[in-house]
């Protein structure tokens, strides 16, 4: 079986803010296999920006442990360290906060370029950075080289986030909700580009969104990850996870989902929750974090253990919750299924 290029096991993550301790992780298990799209779904504030950031590095786990290629990050020498810093890299969500606006677009690009010695003089620099604009669609380069950030659209300044990344032949990219500050217009565009840049260099993507839709798009190939409150609780191909999803909460965000089709909507079954609150990080409810929201509540079993990750009988994905992992959801799934 091929060696992962990261893999969190039992990964928690907490932070400290006014001497109160929060938990932002806590124990998430998660691989990316080489030249795999893996969508990180959620609700704002479920985790999935920290878990992007653990995985390239950004950040540490307060606890658990983080393989890269099959090794811990902390065995890596320093001189692997630098390259696993280039072969990790992150694409942020605002693209005009993380372009430096002294510098212009050449600048930008030339910067990883020099400090990584991927270049021997200016002459193949600029070659490299105008193949790097073609890359990414911004075409003709020479249009793009000389101007700064602020002269931009949002969508050309998200392709020179890319292509910026890009630089230092990554193998890894973590595309932290890339597309969410772009008009809706041209969003297919840049995600159909991560899409080609993917098979031309082999590289894995691990996709950030809060919209289940598009990452059903997005990762039709590829895995998703449904995040609540610093938990992965299903895992799985696309196709399944959106086809037959198994956790309460994944099928509360399908419900949420608008569709094109009136008549795909009519059709549609409320789920009502039992609340709307989203508990606070703070005050996470013991069990199943979920309960308090879930209409499948069973008591004495949701809100007493912890459930974990594991393949329920008749799906395909890994789904963490008790009832569903004992088969007592099953009529209900099926009904909807058949509706």
């Amino acid at each position: 079986m091929t060696t992962p290029l990261v893999e969190l096991r039992g990964v928690y993550r907490t932070f400290v803010k006014d001497r109160q301790t929060i938990p932002v992780l806590q124990d998430v298990n998660l691989s990316v296999q080489p030249n795999e799209i893996l969508c990180l779904v959620g609700e704002s504030g479920c985790g999935k920006t920290t878990t992007g950031k653990i995985i390239v590095g950004l950040l540490e786990a307060s606890a658990g442990e983080v393989l890269i290629q099959g090794k811990p990050r902390s065995a890596y020498r320093r001189a692997e360290q630098a390259q696993l810093r280039r072969d990790y890299q992150i694409v942020h969500q605002d693209p005009f906060a993380s372009l430096n606006p002294a510098h212009t677009i050449e600048q930008i690009l030339s910067f990883p370029l020099l400090r990584h010695k991927l270049v021997k003089s200016r002459a193949e620099l600029r070659r490299r950075i105008w193949e790097l604009l073609t890359m990414v669609d911004l075409t003709p380069p020479g249009d793009i080289v000389n101007k700064y950030p602020h002269q931009l659209s949002g969508g050309q300044r998200q392709r020179v986030s890319i292509a910026r990344t890009l630089t230092v032949q990554p193998r890894l990219i973590v595309a932290d909700e890339a597309v969410s500050m772009v008009d809706v217009s041209i969003r297919i565009g840049i995600l159909k580009m991560l899409h080609r840049l993917r098979d031309e260099f082999g590289m894995a993507i691990v996709f950030i969104t809060h919209d289940l839709a598009l990452a059903k798009y997005f990762a039709w190939r590829g895995r998703i990850g449904v995040m609540y409150l610093g938990r992965v609780v299903e895992l799985g191909p696309t196709p399944h996870v959106i086809g037959q999803p198994a956790h309460p909460y994944t099928r509360a965000l399908l419900q949420a989902v608008p569709e094109a089709d009136p008549d795909v909507t009519r059709r549609k079954q409320p789920m009502r929750l039992r609340s709307d609150d989203i508990p606070r990080l703070t005050a996470i409810p013991p069990g199943c974090a979920f309960h308090p929201r879930c209409p499948f509540y069973v008591g004495r079993v949701c809100d007493v253990h912890v459930p974990h990750l594991d393949v329920a009988e008749g799906f395909a994905q890994q789904v963490a919750c008790i009832p569903v992992q004992q088969g007592q959801l099953r009529p209900y799934i099926d009904e909807q299924a058949g509706g």
